[in-house]
């Protein structure tokens, strides 16, 4: 499944930690994430990421196109809700729309185990289907 992942910048090493925690879990699957947290969570984990551009230069759009096609299977995003800066990737869009296509998306540490962990026991393989 195609697993895609933004962090702010005040949560990378909050998912570069998730990352490595998870990391048999996510090299079954293809990751996707927005450049510099692609990077990161490259070099922590050695796990190949697709990367987009920087979230702020227009990655979280790259992103965005990628849930409207439905090619995204499932969406972790970390972000601190009492720090909204206009430079990070907007996460209220990117939420919206990973609820107009059913496409799971977590925004806490909390949720996103409870999804990978549901990955990992298949819960999610509902989304084959789709395809």
């Amino acid at each position: 499944m195609n697993l895609g992942i933004i962090a702010h910048n005040s949560k990378k090493v909050l998912i570069e930690d998730f990352c490595i925690a998870y990391k048999n879990i996510l090299a079954k699957h293809e990751v996707y994430a927005t450049g510099t947290t692609g990077r990161r969570i490259e070099e922590a984990t050695s796990l190949h990421v697709h990367k987009f551009l920087a979230g702020s230069i227009g990655g979280d759009k790259q992103f965005m196109e990628m849930v409207e096609r439905q090619d995204l299977d499932m969406v972790i995003l970390f972000y601190n809700p009492v720090m909204i800066d206009p430079k990070e990737p907007d996460i209220i869009s990117i939420v919206r729309r990973c609820d107009q296509y059913n496409i799971p998306v977590a925004t806490n540490i909390a949720t996103a185990e409870l999804l990978i962990l549901g990955l990992a026991r298949g819960d999610l393989d509902w989304r084959l289907n789709l395809k």
